[in-house]
Protein backbone atom coordinates (compact mmCIF):
# COMPACT_ATOMS: atom_id res chain seq x y z
CA UNK A 1 0.00 0.00 0.00
CA UNK A 2 1.08 3.80 -1.00
CA UNK A 3 1.13 6.44 0.89
CA UNK A 4 -0.47 9.83 -0.27
CA UNK A 5 -2.11 13.29 1.16
CA UNK A 6 -5.60 14.08 0.33
CA UNK A 7 -5.04 18.41 -0.35
CA UNK A 8 -8.56 18.86 1.22
CA UNK A 9 -6.20 19.19 4.10
CA UNK A 10 -3.90 22.08 2.28
CA UNK A 11 -7.06 23.42 0.08
CA UNK A 12 -6.71 27.50 1.70
CA UNK A 13 -3.01 27.33 0.01
CA UNK A 14 -4.75 25.79 -3.31
CA UNK A 15 -6.94 28.75 -4.50
CA UNK A 16 -4.91 29.90 -7.27
CA UNK A 17 -2.54 28.14 -10.05
CA UNK A 18 0.46 28.99 -8.15
CA UNK A 19 -0.65 28.29 -4.21
CA UNK A 20 -1.39 24.60 -5.71
CA UNK A 21 1.87 24.42 -7.63
CA UNK A 22 3.58 25.35 -4.69
CA UNK A 23 1.60 22.79 -2.58
CA UNK A 24 2.30 20.09 -4.82
CA UNK A 25 6.37 21.26 -4.37
CA UNK A 26 5.51 21.17 -0.52
CA UNK A 27 4.27 17.63 -0.69
CA UNK A 28 6.49 16.13 -2.72
CA UNK A 29 9.11 17.43 -0.70
CA UNK A 30 7.92 15.34 2.37
CA UNK A 31 8.32 12.48 0.46
CA UNK A 32 4.96 11.62 -0.18
CA UNK A 33 4.64 10.64 -3.99
CA UNK A 34 1.03 9.95 -4.23
CA UNK A 35 -1.71 12.84 -4.18
CA UNK A 36 -5.90 13.33 -3.89
CA UNK A 37 -7.11 16.68 -5.71
CA UNK A 38 -10.30 17.53 -3.77
CA UNK A 39 -11.25 21.64 -2.91
CA UNK A 40 -8.52 22.86 -4.90
CA UNK A 41 -9.07 26.17 -7.88
CA UNK A 42 -9.89 25.42 -10.80
CA UNK A 43 -6.81 23.91 -13.40
CA UNK A 44 -6.02 22.40 -17.21
CA UNK A 45 -5.95 18.99 -16.84
CA UNK A 46 -2.62 19.14 -18.88
CA UNK A 47 -1.24 21.93 -16.68
CA UNK A 48 -1.63 19.72 -13.44
CA UNK A 49 -0.37 16.56 -15.26
CA UNK A 50 2.60 18.78 -16.03
CA UNK A 51 2.84 19.88 -12.37
CA UNK A 52 2.41 16.51 -11.22
CA UNK A 53 5.19 14.80 -13.46
CA UNK A 54 7.52 17.49 -12.72
CA UNK A 55 7.15 16.88 -8.98
CA UNK A 56 7.26 13.20 -8.87
CA UNK A 57 3.51 12.94 -7.93
CA UNK A 58 0.77 10.68 -9.20
CA UNK A 59 -2.84 11.59 -8.70
CA UNK A 60 -5.11 8.47 -7.48
CA UNK A 61 -8.71 10.38 -6.61
CA UNK A 62 -10.35 13.47 -7.27
CA UNK A 63 -13.10 14.91 -5.41
CA UNK A 64 -15.12 16.12 -8.06
CA UNK A 65 -17.81 18.75 -7.43
CA UNK A 66 -21.31 17.62 -7.96
CA UNK A 67 -22.56 20.05 -10.95
CA UNK A 68 -19.58 18.47 -12.58
CA UNK A 69 -20.63 14.80 -12.40
CA UNK A 70 -24.12 15.84 -13.03
CA UNK A 71 -23.50 17.81 -16.13
CA UNK A 72 -19.96 17.49 -17.49
CA UNK A 73 -19.59 14.13 -16.96
CA UNK A 74 -17.54 13.27 -20.20
CA UNK A 75 -15.16 16.45 -19.71
CA UNK A 76 -14.50 15.30 -16.31
CA UNK A 77 -13.43 11.69 -17.62
CA UNK A 78 -11.09 12.80 -20.20
CA UNK A 79 -9.16 15.48 -17.95
CA UNK A 80 -9.12 12.02 -15.15
CA UNK A 81 -7.40 10.43 -18.37
CA UNK A 82 -4.86 13.28 -18.74
CA UNK A 83 -3.90 13.79 -15.85
CA UNK A 84 -4.04 9.69 -15.33
CA UNK A 85 -6.03 9.13 -12.85
CA UNK A 86 -8.65 6.09 -12.12
CA UNK A 87 -10.57 7.49 -9.42
CA UNK A 88 -13.53 9.79 -9.65
CA UNK A 89 -14.86 10.56 -6.43
CA UNK A 90 -18.18 11.77 -4.65
CA UNK A 91 -16.70 13.37 -1.39
CA UNK A 92 -20.08 14.56 0.29
CA UNK A 93 -23.84 13.73 0.06
CA UNK A 94 -26.18 15.09 2.95
CA UNK A 95 -28.98 12.76 3.37
CA UNK A 96 -30.65 15.22 5.10
CA UNK A 97 -34.98 14.71 3.70
CA UNK A 98 -35.46 18.75 4.92
CA UNK A 99 -33.33 19.74 2.84
CA UNK A 100 -34.86 17.05 -0.08
CA UNK A 101 -31.32 15.35 -0.32
CA UNK A 102 -33.10 11.84 -0.15
CA UNK A 103 -31.46 8.41 -0.35
CA UNK A 104 -33.97 7.90 -3.24
CA UNK A 105 -32.98 11.37 -4.63
CA UNK A 106 -28.94 9.90 -4.56
CA UNK A 107 -30.17 6.86 -6.19
CA UNK A 108 -31.80 8.68 -9.19
CA UNK A 109 -28.47 10.38 -9.66
CA UNK A 110 -25.59 8.85 -8.81
CA UNK A 111 -26.12 5.57 -10.43
CA UNK A 112 -26.17 6.33 -13.70
CA UNK A 113 -22.97 8.36 -13.33
CA UNK A 114 -21.41 5.25 -11.56
CA UNK A 115 -22.17 3.55 -14.73
CA UNK A 116 -20.86 5.43 -16.79
CA UNK A 117 -17.79 5.88 -15.35
CA UNK A 118 -17.24 2.45 -14.85
CA UNK A 119 -17.98 2.09 -18.73
CA UNK A 120 -15.10 4.72 -19.30
CA UNK A 121 -12.53 2.17 -17.16
CA UNK A 122 -12.65 4.39 -13.85
CA UNK A 123 -14.22 3.59 -10.83
CA UNK A 124 -16.97 6.23 -8.78
CA UNK A 125 -15.53 6.59 -5.05
CA UNK A 126 -17.89 7.38 -2.14
CA UNK A 127 -16.61 9.27 0.23
CA UNK A 128 -18.07 8.69 4.15
CA UNK A 129 -18.70 10.70 7.14
CA UNK A 130 -21.04 9.99 10.19
CA UNK A 131 -24.25 10.30 8.50
CA UNK A 132 -24.19 6.99 6.28
CA UNK A 133 -24.28 5.34 10.04
CA UNK A 134 -27.99 6.57 10.84
CA UNK A 135 -30.56 4.21 9.86
CA UNK A 136 -32.75 4.08 7.16
CA UNK A 137 -35.76 1.53 7.12
CA UNK A 138 -34.05 -0.49 9.21
CA UNK A 139 -30.53 -0.21 7.71
CA UNK A 140 -27.38 1.71 7.86
CA UNK A 141 -26.65 3.94 4.85
CA UNK A 142 -23.98 2.59 4.46
CA UNK A 143 -25.20 -0.65 4.27
CA UNK A 144 -27.75 0.84 1.66
CA UNK A 145 -25.02 1.92 -0.44
CA UNK A 146 -23.27 -0.97 -0.52
CA UNK A 147 -27.28 -2.79 -2.03
CA UNK A 148 -27.36 0.32 -4.47
CA UNK A 149 -24.47 -0.68 -7.05
CA UNK A 150 -22.20 -3.01 -8.03
CA UNK A 151 -18.33 -3.63 -6.61
CA UNK A 152 -17.63 -2.63 -9.83
CA UNK A 153 -19.04 0.41 -10.32
CA UNK A 154 -18.72 2.07 -7.16
CA UNK A 155 -16.08 1.83 -4.35
CA UNK A 156 -15.75 3.39 -0.81
CA UNK A 157 -12.85 5.96 0.45
CA UNK A 158 -13.55 4.24 4.26
CA UNK A 159 -12.80 7.41 6.08
CA UNK A 160 -11.61 6.43 10.02
CA UNK A 161 -12.36 9.01 11.62
CA UNK A 162 -15.96 9.08 10.16
CA UNK A 163 -16.30 6.14 10.92
CA UNK A 164 -15.38 6.33 14.20
CA UNK A 165 -17.63 9.52 14.45
CA UNK A 166 -20.47 7.80 13.33
CA UNK A 167 -20.14 5.27 15.94
CA UNK A 168 -18.68 2.19 14.18
CA UNK A 169 -15.00 0.64 13.87
CA UNK A 170 -12.74 1.49 10.62
CA UNK A 171 -11.08 -2.09 10.99
CA UNK A 172 -14.31 -3.74 10.78
CA UNK A 173 -15.77 -1.44 8.22
CA UNK A 174 -12.68 -1.80 5.73
CA UNK A 175 -13.19 -5.59 6.29
CA UNK A 176 -17.03 -5.33 5.90
CA UNK A 177 -16.05 -3.29 2.07
CA UNK A 178 -13.58 -5.78 1.31
CA UNK A 179 -12.90 -5.86 -1.93
CA UNK A 180 -14.30 -1.84 -2.79
CA UNK A 181 -11.84 0.19 -0.99
CA UNK A 182 -8.45 0.61 -3.59
CA UNK A 183 -8.04 4.47 -1.84
CA UNK A 184 -9.02 4.71 1.83
CA UNK A 185 -8.65 8.16 4.26
CA UNK A 186 -6.31 7.91 6.96
CA UNK A 187 -7.28 10.51 9.82
CA UNK A 188 -7.14 10.15 13.58
CA UNK A 189 -9.57 11.00 16.08
CA UNK A 190 -9.13 12.55 19.55
CA UNK A 191 -10.76 13.29 23.02
CA UNK A 192 -13.82 15.89 22.12
CA UNK A 193 -14.18 14.50 18.20
CA UNK A 194 -11.21 16.69 17.66
CA UNK A 195 -9.16 15.24 14.21
CA UNK A 196 -5.56 14.32 14.77
CA UNK A 197 -2.82 13.82 13.18
CA UNK A 198 -2.07 10.31 12.46
CA UNK A 199 -0.53 8.62 15.25
CA UNK A 200 -1.40 11.09 17.70
CA UNK A 201 -5.01 9.86 18.31
CA UNK A 202 -7.19 6.84 19.63
CA UNK A 203 -7.42 5.00 16.62
CA UNK A 204 -6.01 1.62 16.17
CA UNK A 205 -4.15 1.89 13.27
CA UNK A 206 -2.30 -1.74 13.39
CA UNK A 207 -5.70 -3.21 12.53
CA UNK A 208 -6.20 -0.44 10.11
CA UNK A 209 -3.75 -1.52 8.14
CA UNK A 210 -4.23 -5.26 7.85
CA UNK A 211 -7.92 -5.27 7.22
CA UNK A 212 -6.95 -2.24 4.36
CA UNK A 213 -4.40 -4.55 3.07
CA UNK A 214 -6.63 -7.68 3.42
CA UNK A 215 -9.41 -5.73 1.45
CA UNK A 216 -7.18 -4.61 -1.44
CA UNK A 217 -6.84 -0.97 -0.50
CA UNK A 218 -3.95 0.54 -2.87
CA UNK A 219 -3.43 3.97 -1.41
CA UNK A 220 -4.06 5.31 2.30
CA UNK A 221 -4.52 8.96 1.83
CA UNK A 222 -3.79 11.36 4.87
CA UNK A 223 -6.50 13.39 5.46
CA UNK A 224 -6.95 16.45 8.34
CA UNK A 225 -10.05 18.34 7.53
CA UNK A 226 -9.46 20.10 10.55
CA UNK A 227 -5.92 21.07 12.10
CA UNK A 228 -6.89 22.67 15.11
CA UNK A 229 -4.51 26.50 14.09
CA UNK A 230 -1.21 24.26 13.40
CA UNK A 231 0.44 24.45 10.16
CA UNK A 232 -1.65 21.73 7.98
CA UNK A 233 1.44 21.20 5.87
CA UNK A 234 3.12 20.32 9.54
CA UNK A 235 0.52 18.13 9.90
CA UNK A 236 0.69 16.32 6.74
CA UNK A 237 4.67 15.48 7.51
CA UNK A 238 4.19 14.32 11.08
CA UNK A 239 1.39 11.79 9.57
CA UNK A 240 4.04 10.99 7.09
CA UNK A 241 6.82 10.09 9.68
CA UNK A 242 4.11 7.83 11.19
CA UNK A 243 2.95 6.08 8.62
CA UNK A 244 6.63 5.71 7.57
CA UNK A 245 7.66 4.32 10.65
CA UNK A 246 5.32 1.72 9.77
CA UNK A 247 7.45 0.58 6.88
CA UNK A 248 5.29 2.48 4.12
CA UNK A 249 6.40 4.77 1.84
Amino acid sequence: MEIGAQFYTVRAFCQTLDGLAESLKKVADMGYRTVQLSATCPYPAAWMKEQLDKNGLRCVLTHTPVPRLTGELSQVIQEHDVIGCDHIGLGWWAFDPEKNMSFDQWMEIFPPIAKKIAENGKLFMYHNHDQEFKKLDGKLILERLMEALPPEQMGFTVDTFWVQAGGGDPAQWLEKLAGRIPCIHLKDYAYGRKMAVVGEGNINFGRVFEKAEAGGTKYMLVEQDDCNGEDPFECLRRSYQYLRSWGFQ
